[in-house]
This record gives C-alpha cells, sequence and structure tokens, in this order.
C-alpha cells in the first residue's frame, strides 16, 4: 500500500470523479476527492496503464452478465488491456490489494455476447474483470501452426487459416467464441474422437500466473503450468498468447444425417463408426418429441475430401442401420459445413432466444452407463426444455484427451451430454437449475464427469474433490503454487 501523491497516469474513467486508486480501508475505488481527504484511508495507486481500466455504470453492467443469464454478478471495476504488460500489472495490483481477477472471452459477433461462461464461470464479483477482445491479434500463421491472442475467435482464425490452404483441427460447432476462453475448459468439436479437444491441439502458452509473473509453457517448458491452465478452468493464470496446431484444410465436405427411432441402434452405430474411423467427423443429437412419446436419434457424420469425385456414399453407410428413408446426404464446401451454426445462431437472435436464460448441463458419461443415464432423461425432458436449443449426445476416446486436469470417465470410450436449451420466452425456468442439479448427480452415480461449462448449482467442495478424484490433490498444488492468494477466476467456485 502507499500514500505517496498520485500520477495522472494512474487515473482510471469512472462515472463522475476521476478514480485513483483501491481505497484500502472503505474496500472500494478512491476517486481524487478521496484523495485530498487524510480520512480517506489508505490507497494504492492504480499502475500506469497503456489501456484503461474503467468503473462506469455501464461497462460495469455490461460485465455483470454472462451468455447464460442465470446470475449477476458485477465487478467494481473492467480491464481493457492495451498490452500483456497490462495484465501483468493489474494480477499484481489485485493480489496486493486482495482482489480478484477473471479473464472474460466475450466472444461473438459485433455486440451480441456467446461464451462458455454459463453460469457466472468468468464473473468476477468486487473484483476486476479483464475484456479479451482488446487482445485480438493472429500474430503469425506457420504451416503447422498459428500464434494468436485469447480474445481471436476460432472463426477468425479459421478464416485467416483457410487462406493459406490450413484449418484448425479441432473446431466447436459454433465458431465465434474466443480461444483462450475455450482452451481454459477444454473445447469439444466434431473431430473430438480424432483431435481430442481444443486444448489438446494447443503446443504452447504465454500466461499471467496468480503471482504476476509472464511466462511460457509447453509440454518441455513449465510442463505443470501448462498442463493445470488448459483445460484448468483458469485458475492458475491468464493465458494472453497461444500457439495452436494448423493442418491442411480439405476442400470439401460431404455430410450425412442419419436418424435412429431406436436408442440400442443408435448406440451400436455411434460406436462402429467412432472404432472404425471412416468419417472425418461425427457429431450426435437426441430430438425429443411431444406429448411424451420416444425421441429420435440423429447422427450427423463427414466424409471430407478434396477435388471433384467426392467418396462413394454406399461405402460409406455399409453395415450402418439408420432409417434410410430417412438418411439426408449434403456436399458442401469445407467453410460452409464448418460454419453450418451461423444459421442456426441467426434464427435463435431473430426469434427472441438468444438472451433468454440458458440452463445447460454438460457431462462426459461413461460409454456403458450411457444408455442407461438417456432412458432417464428420455423420460424427464420434454421439447419445452430445449426450447429452440439441442441436445448433443456422441461418443469420443478417452485417452484423446491428454489435458490431465479435464477429467473424463475411467473407460475407454465417453459420450458427451450437451443440453444447450434455449427455453422459449413464455417457459417457467425456475426448476431448470434444481433439474439439472439431480441429473448431474446420477450422472455422476454412474461415473461421469462434468465439462468445465453448463450450470449446476450448489457445487460443494466435496463435489470438486470427486470430480478430480485421484488429480485434486495435484490440482491443489497448482493452484496453491501458482496462485496462492486465491487471485484467479472465483466464478468457478473450485477452490472456495
Amino acid at each position: 500500500m502507499s500514500t505517496a501523491p498520485l500520477s495522472r497516469r494512474t487515473v482510471i474513467t469512472g462515472l463522475a470523479a476521476a478514480v485513483v486508486g483501491w481505497n484500502a480501508t472503505t474496500r472500494a475505488w478512491a476517486t481524487t476527492d478521496d484523495a485530498v481527504d487524510a480520512t480517506a484511508g489508505r490507497l494504492s495507486p492504480v499502475p500506469a496503464l497503456e489501456g484503461s481500466l474503467t468503473t462506469t455504470a455501464a461497462t460495469i453492467s455490461e460485465f455483470s452478465n454472462d451468455f447464460g443469464r442465470l446470475v449477476s454478478a458485477a465487478p467494481h471495476a473492467v480491464l481493457k488491456p492495451g498490452s500483456v504488460q497490462d495484465i501483468v500489472k493489474i494480477v499484481n495490483y489485485a493480489r496486493c490489494n486482495g482482489l480478484k481477477v477473471a479473464m472474460n472471452g466475450r466472444s461473438g459477433t459485433g455486440t451480441d455476447l456467446e461464451s462458455h461462461s454459463n453460469y457466472g464461470q468468468a464473473a468476477v464479483p468486487g473484483g476486476i474483470s479483464i475484456d479479451a477482445r482488446c487482445l485480438n491479434r493472429i500474430i503469425s500463421i506457420g504451416p503447422t501452426s498459428a500464434v494468436v491472442e485469447p480474445g481471436v475467435t476460432w472463426a477468425q482464425l479459421t478464416d485467416a487459416a483457410l487462406a493459406q490452404g490450413l484449418t484448425p483441427p479441432c473446431l466447436t460447432d459454433y465458431l465465434h467464441l474466443s480461444i483462450g476462453g475455450t482452451i481454459s475448459v477444454g473445447g469439444i468439436g466434431s473431430t473430438v474422437q480424432k483431435y481430442g479437444l481444443q486444448a489438446d491441439t494447443v503446443e504452447s502458452i504465454d500466461i499471467v500466473t496468480g503471482t504476476g509473473r509472464l511466462l511460457t509453457a509447453s509440454p518441455t517448458r513449465n510442463r505443470e503450468l501448462f498442463d493445470a491452465a488448459l483445460g484448468g478452468a483458469g485458475q492458475v493464470g491468464v493465458i494472453v498468447r497461444a500457439t495452436v496446431k494448423l493442418v491442411p484444410a480439405p476442400e470439401r465436405a460431404l455430410v450425412f444425417l442419419l436418424y435412429y427411432d431406436d436408442l440400442a441402434t443408435y448406440l451400436a452405430d455411434q460406436e462402429r463408426l467412432l472404432v472404425d474411423g471412416r468419417f472425418g467427423s461425427q457429431v450426435g443429437e437426441v430430438l425429443p418429441a411431444p406429448n411424451g412419446a420416444p425421441p429420435r436419434y440423429k447422427i450427423e457424420t463427414v466424409a471430407y475430401y478434396n477435388g471433384t469425385t467426392p467418396p462413394d456414399r454406399a461405402t460409406l453407410l455399409r453395415d450402418l442401420r439408420p432409417v434410410a428413408s430417412d438418411t439426408v446426404i449434403t456436399d458442401q464446401t469445407y467453410r460452409e459445413y464448418t460454419f453450418r451454426v451461423d444459421a442456426f445462431a441467426d434464427s435463435l437472435k431473430s426469434g427472441g432466444y438468444w438472451n433468454q436464460p440458458k440452463p445447460w448441463l454438460s457431462l462426459f458419461l461413461p460409454a456403458s452407463q450411457a444408455g442407461t443415464f438417456m432412458r432417464t432423461v428420455a423420460q424427464t425432458l420434454s421439447p419445452d426444455d430445449l426450447g429452440a436449443g439441442l441436445l448433443l449426445f456422441y461418443p469420443f476416446f478417452t485417452n484423446k484427451i491428454t489435458r490431465p486436469f479435464a477429467m473424463t470417465p475411467s473407460e475407454p470410450i465417453a459420450y458427451l451430454f450437451d443440453l444447450l436449451a434455449f427455453p422459449h420466452p413464455t417457459t417457467d425456468t425456475s426448476q431448470m437449475l434444481p433439474r439439472n442439479r439431480r441429473l448431474y448427480d446420477y450422472a455422476v452415480s454412474l461415473g461421469a464427469k462434468r465439462y468445465m461449462v453448463g450450470a449446476i448449482p450448489q457445487m460443494t467442495a466435496a463435489d470438486w474433490q470427486r470430480h478430480y478424484g485421484a488429480r485434486w490433490s495435484s490440482f491443489a498444488a497448482a493452484k496453491r503454487q501458482f496462485d496462492p492468494a486465491y487471485t484467479l477466476t472465483p466464478g468457478q467456485h473450485i477452490f472456495g
């Protein structure tokens, strides 16, 4: 703490009087009016920044909510960094003054907001929120990798890479998400069965730890930090740069939509395709039916190719047992398929769903229990539970996920269960969070793990220790090493 005179370089923007520092006595930002009052308390001057730290009501309100719109938690201030050094300074400043800090991806298109933060995961009540959109440069694209700042979206990188005949190997279905945000929680998409999570395609990161140190981490340098940061939910540092893998991009995508009326047949075909690897990407979806009727199931698979001759359709469909009359096959460019969710997002926005509360639930189920879990879910979910949303349900190999704190079930194959609800504006959502908790508890009893997004209320210390299992002590040790003051990302509530 310091009571020295405050330079104008340290002034941050506020509503009325300029904010010049943190008041350690009142636990509030001190204005210039307070600074001349000897009884105002001890002041810690804000460090000189290339960007800005703001407390304006409009900005605080903007950063008080996330995409899920289920919780509201206002930060004290928002950092719009002008450089990586601004983040170093603010993390150090926050640590010294007992404040919390979290990076906020703020991804999306234009003024629309989309992110993996669905239940306050990026919230920092009473702390400092960092706007990742201010660090949004693609620094370089090489033949096998790209170097990006954390606020770059996968959509931006994909288009830049495609211009050079390349693509990220693992992409989320919706691409307008920040790279820093998805690799912090994992980042899952339709090629997970081949490449793992997006976090598994990261070659190195630059990261500001909770101790305020800017470090480079990779599999051969600061390995413990690298492992804890990727899929570690922002608990050990703020990622400020990442080197991510690129691969040659195919030219075209032959897309198959296969429909099933029977869950057992659907599961068998999903796992047959997973094991033989005949398709380049593979996802699946549950389609609830009205009036208590059994749901349908859909497999969406893609055969990528170059040139003008597509792969043989009959060969690709051999040994599969969908409802043949309902099968749909389309031939698209690779980019058209990769950006396929944009049209869906536009329809949600035009229909008034985008800013509705979204009680999402994201789980990794052991394959041996996936059918049991889905049969139970089918008895409880109705089309109104999804609204205009969707329920993803598809398998992947757990050994493809190499980041140690991205937890998966202890079986060779797991299923993503991703309830992405966009409730109708007239739907009562008050019981959806308790429902999520019940389904989570049931899934855990079957050996499931949660994916680090979604809305599961009342997670306790015991819940988190059970989630990490034998790795809990290692994760807690990484937290103590790299963020001993517990400065970073409190919204996940992993460490209280």
